[in-house]
């Protein structure tokens, strides 16, 4: 067997022998960045792993504090509540429909009043 069975030799940055770098770059360029890109791939898996055992403390964390999904679940619904609550458009809608409701007992208050008065007028 020789080596073209095995596909294109490769140089030690991973790079295809007889490769041609894009236009633009010269050969040591894109090796450069080859080199670059392994060496941010690795930092990528790196970090992966490092998420994943975070992940797993926390949950064990969670776990021996009691914090179950629903517990999670219930706070994270009181916390969204409360953001809510305190946005601008909550409190300018709860505004204009306390002013809404004022005004519309207002004109009940009125109604009733000259309803009275013209049951008063009737006798």
């Amino acid at each position: 067997m020789d080596s073209s069975e095995h596909g294109p030799a490769m140089s030690s940055t991973g790079v295809a022998s007889g490769w041609n770098p894009p236009p633009g770059l010269t050969e040591e360029e894109a090796e450069e960045m080859q080199v670059e890109l392994i060496k941010v791939e690795d930092e990528i898996e790196t970090l992966r792993q490092v998420l994943v055992a975070k992940e797993r403390h926390a949950a064990e964390l969670k776990r021996r504090l009691g914090i179950g999904p629903l517990s999670e679940i219930k706070q994270n619904l009181t916390k969204g509540w409360h953001e809510v609550q305190c946005s601008n458009a909550y409190k300018r809608t709860q505004e204009t429909l306390s002013q809404a409701g004022q005004m519309t007992s207002a004109a009940f208050s009125s109604m009733g009043s000259a309803i009275r008065n013209q049951f008063g007028e009737m006798r």
